[in-house]
């Protein structure tokens, strides 16, 4: 229906506009042709290589029972899950974790399985304290007085990316940072050892906040010779493989859907991201089955950024008033003077909205309408960017506290989680949207300020409204680089809080959707950790696209 009422006006929309007068972002065109898009296809199907997989999968399950030993059972967990093979050895890892949990086994003289064992339980939401490492302070309470860090390199790197798993009150952990921090920074600049290169890709991220998925690669092509276990290896390759190649039906499909409905070329000043939207959605949920999460969070993430366009290239601020009136009553009585292009992003909205909301209801079989949710979502998301239209057209400077207030909803935090409630979840209740808030909020806040970080001096050289580091630097009279590291470590703080909300015990009754939402996080910290990653197609997405959409591991 979107598709059939966009090309009726396809002709209307050619007559002149009479608003002449309109900024550019100046976008550059999109460099994924719909062409090149449909001749993807890795060969790896499912069906074909099943045997070899099960068979594979029948020997990864035997490592389990030979690793008869604490720090071998959590180096093969640790392995499987970088590996991107947890979601096929649920039970076996549970066994093993509900095993080492329950017993108290000291490693208090090994940094390295100290380190491991408290992020693998941490992760997979067992409750372990930062306690653990108070063996580490020495006696005038400074943290790695009793750590000799000349040989432990390894402890090092796994003592870092256990503090990211801290919670608000780990005080421990955040000197556990600090210290592995530093030691890692000074051994960052060595000679090209393999061991370095590790180094320097967890200082550049570490692994909790990266999207994990996109990183089964690395790890396979830069570890290969410390995995002794070749089935593991083999069956990480062939996984890989078969979910690509899902994945490549998905976009193919995506792809003729986009090119139907026509929107974008009428629409010269909004981004065409198709292949970056969904690879924001591979990121959230990878896994074959969750195609259908795939195919709407994709064509929610291409209307977020169009109308994101709208309001923050396009519109007038009349135009934009009657566009977010319309969109809050959910009908076009007030769109009928505004320019065709705007028509046109009002009723793809519309249409993309309605249609993905019914099969959302019948595909999770939802006992209430799922519609009432999503309109109301759009329109706070509306109102929000109107409010920093206004701001930018009429000269306002807002505090960085009243602009954090507005742009945590322009972030489309909530709108991206409403989403993917109702996408994985096949029943639930204003009641958990309700007790949610705060990670929804806090999920809100991360995209934001990864976003700022990333975006903010291309969109003011572009004339675009200003972000929370010009709020901040404004504020407290300070540069550019002081601002950066303030709002880095608000981020740093936000993702306290979404560990305790996303793998605590509270957690439970929302998995999977909570380790999607996690995943949200992690797609933008990827996505802005370059630049703008979303807006600049060739740079490091595009490699990232390359290796995650289009080039298999070849099976020799």
């Amino acid at each position: 229906m979107a598709a059939q009422q966009l090309l009726q006006c396809k002709l209307k929309s050619k007559a002149s506009d009479p608003f002449q007068q309109r900024r550019s972002a100046n976008y550059r065109p999109n460099i994924w042709s719909h062409e090149f898009l449909q001749s993807l296809s890795n060969n790896y199907d499912e069906e074909q290589y099943r045997s070899q997989f099960g068979e594979l999968k029948e020997h990864v399950k035997r490592l389990f029972i030979d690793a008869d030993d604490l720090l071998s059972k959590l180096e093969l967990i640790d392995s499987i899950k970088k590996l991107g093979l947890a979601n096929h050895f649920r039970e076996e890892i549970k066994e093993a974790l509900d095993n080492i949990a329950s017993k108290n086994q000291s490693t208090e003289a090994d940094l390295y399985a100290t380190a491991l064992r408290f992020k693998v339980l941490r992760q997979n939401g067992y409750e372990v304290f930062q306690d653990v490492f108070s063996v580490f302070v020495d006696e005038e309470g400074a943290f790695g007085g009793k750590i000799s860090c000349d040989d432990d390199t390894k402890g090092i790197i796994e003592l870092f990316e256990a503090s990211h798993l801290a919670l608000e009150a780990d005080n421990i952990l955040d000197e556990a940072k600090a210290f592995s921090t530093g030691i890692l920074e000074t051994r960052s600049c060595r000679t090209e050892s393999s061991i370095n290169k590790q180094i320097v890709h967890t200082l550049e991220l570490p692994y909790h906040w990266r999207v994990q998925w996109f990183d089964v690669k690395w790890y396979i092509d830069g570890h290969d010779h410390q995995i002794e276990k070749d089935s593991l290896l083999e069956l990480a390759k062939l996984n890989f493989n078969v979910v690509q190649n899902t994945l490549q039906k998905d976009l193919r499909e995506l792809s003729g859907w986009w090119k139907n409905l026509g929107l974008i070329e009428n629409l010269s000043f909004a981004r065409n991201r198709l292949v970056e939207c969904f690879m924001c959605t591979a990121a959230f949920a990878y896994e074959p089955h969750y195609n259908n999460l795939r195919k709407w969070l994709t064509k929610v993430l291409i209307m977020i950024a169009i109308i994101d366009d709208v309001y923050d290239v396009y519109g007038s601020l009349e135009e934009l008033h009657h566009f977010t009136i319309a969109v809050d009553r959910w009908n076009s009585s007030k769109i009928q003077q505004l320019p065709e292009c705007m028509k046109l992003c009002f009723q793809a909205l519309i249409g993309i909205t309605n249609e993905v909301a019914r099969e959302m209801q019948t595909e999770n079989n939802w006992s209430h309408q799922v519609l009432p949710h999503l309109k109301k979502v759009w329109a706070d998301f509306c109102k929000a960017l109107f409010v920093e239209a206004k701001w930018h057209k009429t000269g306002h400077m807002p505090s960085l506290k009243e602009y954090m207030n507005n742009a945590w909803i322009t972030s489309s935090g909530s709108l991206i989680t409403v989403h993917l409630l109702f996408s994985t979840l096949h029943e639930a209740t204003k009641e958990i949207l309700e007790t949610n808030e705060d990670l929804v909020y806090n999920l809100s806040i991360v995209i934001r300020l990864c976003n700022d970080l990333g975006t903010s001096a291309a969109e003011l050289q572009r004339g675009d409204a200003p972000s929370s580091i010009l709020y901040y630097r404004r504020e407290n009279n300070v540069p550019e680089a002081i601002a950066r590291e303030h709002i880095k470590g608000l981020i740093n703080e936000t993702m306290k809080k979404m560990n305790a909300e996303c793998f605590g015990q509270s957690a439970l009754e929302l998995q999977p959707c909570t380790n999607i939402i996690m995943n949200v996080a992690r797609m933008v910290h990827n996505l802005y950790l370059h630049g703008d990653g979303f807006g600049v197609q060739d740079g490091e997405t595009r490699r990232q696209i390359a290796s995650v959409l289009v080039e298999p591991f070849s099976l020799v």
